[in-house]
């Protein structure tokens, strides 16, 4: 398993947000993992000005996560985690498309549950995810998410979200309830 140090984004980072955000879930490169959206989504994943927010906010933090390399720290992946309506909100969960599958993720998700669980003191989290991901969502289900049956609608017409290629597209809320053991 990837020996991952984990750190909040600063606004230097931002830049290379937005390329790692874009690769695992747009264009080309993003078909090399399981996670994209190339085939549903044109466009943009991330926003610059929307990512400047998120880290600048309160009670809300962008984790980067890094391995060391003989040339330094790389970034390997990221997730966004705030405060929402009493719950965590767990967003632009993105892991390099090289990188997927391999156990990453699953680490990445345990900091974002142990931040919003113990730094934050939150009782559950919540998400996001176009429904028709059955993959994706799977994937969130086998660490305990569940589908509340709670859907939004996309926002076609903002491209700061992408350009739909379909319109079809809407998301689902999953929620995964901390118990007093940890999640």
């Amino acid at each position: 398993m990837t020996n991952l140090t984990f750190r909040p984004a600063t606004l230097a980072d931002i830049p290379a947000l937005v390329i790692l955000v874009t690769s695992a879930y747009r264009g080309d490169a993003s078909k090399q993992g399981w996670t994209t959206e190339a085939d549903m989504l044109d466009g943009q994943r991330i926003d610059p000005e929307v990512l400047r927010q998120d880290i600048e906010r309160p009670r809300s933090r962008v984790i980067l996560a890094e391995r060391q390399e003989a040339d330094g720290p790389a970034l390997l992946a990221c997730v966004h985690v705030a405060e929402d309506d009493g719950a965590g909100y767990l967003g632009m969960f993105s892991v390099r498309p090289d990188g997927q599958g391999g156990g990453i993720g699953k680490q990445v998700m345990r900091e974002a549950e142990r931040y919003a669980r113990e730094d934050l003191r939150l009782p559950a989290m919540r998400m996001t995810v176009i429904d028709i991901r059955d993959e994706l969502i799977a994937f969130y289900e086998r660490r305990g998410y569940r589908r509340t049956g709670i859907t939004k609608p996309f926002p076609y017409g903002d491209e700061r979200f992408g350009i739909p290629k379909r319109d079809d597209l809407r998301f689902e809320v999953l929620e995964k309830i901390f118990d007093g053991a940890g999640a």
